[in-house]
């Protein structure tokens, strides 16, 4: 079954919306995606080599006792926050995980 990216853009749009009404969000920040392993023999290195490619900092994680598999952390630092701007990148890292064996979780911002 093929990656429903409308949906995922609108789920992103939506919760985007309502952080912002709800807490306010700041002007720039640093933006996590989360992709999460959706077998066993990912290749999380190739996934980050070529986000790296693209600008984003990656860490692999896979000792989160709460989490059900291991996933990678994809950041854009310093980046304009606005829904279509969090949406760019994270298209960007969701073509690159699935070509990867991961499959997209997510996004928060620190900063």
């Amino acid at each position: 079954m093929p990656h429903d990216f409308d949906a995922q853009r609108r789920e992103t749009v939506a919760a985007y919306d309502q952080m912002q009404a709800e807490h306010g969000l700041p002007d720039i920040a640093d933006i996590d995606y989360f992709l999460v392993a959706s077998r066993e023999d990912t290749n999380w290195q190739a996934l980050a080599e070529q986000l790296s490619n693209e600008g984003y900092a990656c860490q692999y994680v896979d000792d989160d006792e709460e989490a059900d598999a291991p996933y990678l952390v994809a950041t854009l630092p310093d980046q304009i926050i606005s829904a279509s701007g969090i949406w760019i990148g994270e298209e960007v890292a969701t073509r690159a995980a699935l070509e990867h064996g991961f499959h997209p979780d997510g996004w928060g911002l620190e900063g």
